[in-house]
């Protein structure tokens, strides 16, 4: 199976981080959030990845082309102009990367990388902004079981502030940053079949509207429920909470 990974967003809430590198680039434990996402697919055989490249894209194309160098222990003899490579723990990875425009939207960036991977039977697509502990080979067993055109992963996010249950003027509890809001969300894992290309009309289209909202309508749409860790890369917050975990020595995403 294909993993497609949506990494070419300006990521604007993260400013700090992003007027020098493409979101997916902040570095959590001191590697990309792409990596530690490519690392989720990994573990479970999926080695095969697209990367949707745009704003700073250049950087990611950077990173792979030294990925040896960043991943191995070297020698450099400068007068031989030769390099030695002690030791190298780099991934069975083939990644193509494609410069899918600055602007273009999801579902346009999507529609760009069709011709790598319609032929395939399904393929997977995420954001590269998020991380979960969940099970992919599950989820493809699912969305094979359901044979239906799409998959989504549904997640409830962690509430960031406490809540209050009222009665009238009268409070009745109070809740510090319950686990969930009880509400199920798009946590950007897909499995989907290529036909869903068909829904994209350009580099304007929205993926999580139009196609998702069509696919929902004709009932070609699942929702792989996952009750685990997730967590987004939005903010400074959220950096500094995933850097934490990651320091703790068990970061709950590291499945592998």
């Amino acid at each position: 199976m294909k993993v497609v990974i949506l990494a070419g967003g300006m990521g604007t809430r993260l400013a700090e981080e992003t007027q020098v590198r493409p979101k997916p680039m902040v570095e959590i434990g001191g590697r990309p959030i792409l990596w530690h996402i490519m690392k989720i697919y990994s573990w479970y055989g999926f080695n095969d990845f697209i990367v949707c490249l745009g704003y700073k894209g250049y950087v990611i194309k950077e990173f792979f082309a030294n990925y040896f160098m960043h991943m191995s222990d070297v020698t450099f003899h400068v007068a031989e102009n030769r390099m030695e490579v002690h030791r190298q723990t780099a991934e069975p990875w083939r990644v193509t990367l494609v410069d899918t425009g600055d602007v273009t939207q999801t579902g346009g960036r999507i529609r760009r990388v069709m011709d790598y991977v319609k032929n395939e039977p399904y393929f997977a697509l995420t954001y590269g902004d998020g991380v979960a502990d969940i099970d992919i080979a599950a989820e493809v067993n699912f969305h094979k079981t359901h044979g239906r055109k799409a998959t989504v992963t549904a997640v409830r996010p962690a509430r960031r502030f406490g809540a209050i249950v009222v009665d009238g003027d009268r409070v009745r509890s109070f809740r510090e940053k319950p686990d969930d809001d009880g509400g199920w969300i798009n946590g950007g894992f897909f499995v989907l079949s290529p036909s869903v290309g068909e829904l994209i009309a350009g580099d304007d289209t929205i993926w999580e509207r139009g196609p998702m909202e069509q696919l929902a309508q004709s009932d070609e749409l699942r929702a792989f429920v996952h009750r685990g860790f997730w967590h987004p890369l939005d903010t400074v917050r959220d950096r500094n909470y995933l850097e934490q975990e990651w320091s703790s020595g068990k970061p709950p995403w590291r499945v592998w």
